[in-house]
């Protein structure tokens, strides 16, 4: 392995902390309402009817048909997206695909995965999902309702991604208990926070993850989201009072399915100790991996193997059995 050493940051991407150094950071303790809050936005989530609507895409595929989709989520948010289905027509498996926080102009038709019913949602407020007054400039979408505990935007994004499972399940009944995730960086974080509250996803892929341990989110620097975040708390002290409650370290401690997780040492945009705490919290009872990149983020020499490497991990890791 080889940790970029050359950058333009002023400050330390690595944060000074080794690998042995990584693997010991803990999440930080769930305040006493986190089950509670995330179970009833669930219920509350699952009650609602996606009606999802289908069209032919303008982007097309050897693979794949391809399909513009729209569909409700909660508080009557319509979540634009695709959804890819294979051309020979066996569906055996779904996926959910989240998306970083520069959003999603077009699906990965290089998703290592076959068999599969495959959608890309766009998150409230980002890309095929704008919406006014949510801001579509990271900086600001995420402090969209920051101020208000039940309301803050990611509290909606978690629930979009629920109702992408709805659309699925509803769309192809028998792939209940059948469906995975995979997200990244924003999308990371926000699967860690909805996997372990909805028993119909059986596995899921997070890379780079942002939103764990946030005490520790809240004091590296940055040049992701949460310097946005840092900026906001020197006026509004607060903030953490809502942030706990948005932990994906805290939430990983409850995922009770298989994961796969990439994690950085290097990364200037979601700091690796905020990404390593996402994977240590997950249990060790279960079937869990880590994968440890170089780095994330940033162009490095072996980026490109590491990610072939990673990519036939995910290949195999939703392997239709």
């Amino acid at each position: 392995m080889s940790i970029p050493t050359g950058h333009p940051y002023d400050f330390d991407p690595t944060y000074g902390l080794g690998i042995d150094e990584l693997r010991a950071i803990r999440p930080p303790a769930a305040p006493p309402d986190f089950d509670d809050f995330w179970r009833t936005r669930h219920a509350r989530a699952l009650a609602v009817n996606p009606r999802p609507q289908l069209s032919k895409s303008g982007s097309s595929h050897p693979n794949w048909h391809v399909h513009d989709i729209v569909y409700t989520s909660t508080d009557d948010f319509r979540i634009g997206g695709w959804l890819l289905l294979p051309r020979d027509g066996r569906i055996r498996r779904g996926l959910v695909v989240g998306h970083g926080y520069g959003g999603r102009d077009l699906p990965d038709f290089d998703i290592p995965v076959e068999q599969t019913a495959v959608l890309f949602p766009c998150s409230r407020g980002l890309s095929r999902s704008s919406r006014p007054p949510v801001s579509s400039d990271s900086t600001w979408h995420v402090l969209h309702d920051i101020d208000k505990r039940e309301r803050y935007i990611l509290r909606g994004c978690v629930e979009d991604l629920w109702l992408a499972v709805s659309v699925l399940t509803g769309l192809f009944p028998g792939l209940g208990g059948r469906i995975g995730y995979i997200g990244a960086s924003f999308g990371g974080g926000i699967g860690a926070l909805a996997i372990p509250f909805d028993k119909r996803i059986d596995r899921g892929h997070l890379v780079v993850p942002t939103f764990g341990n946030m005490p520790l989110w809240l004091t590296l620097p940055t040049t992701g989201s949460a310097r946005s975040v840092q900026n906001y708390g020197k006026t509004h002290r607060n903030v953490l009072a809502t942030l706990r409650l948005y932990d994906a370290a805290t939430a990983a401690t409850r995922i009770e399915v298989p994961m796969l997780l990439a994690v950085a040492r290097f990364d200037p945009m979601v700091a690796p100790p905020c990404q390593f705490s996402v994977a240590n919290a997950l249990p060790t009872s279960n079937h869990h991996e880590t994968f440890v990149l170089d780095a994330g983020h940033f162009d490095y020499v072996e980026s490109e193997q590491q990610y072939a490497l990673l990519s036939e991990k995910v290949g195999r890791f939703f392997r239709v059995t």
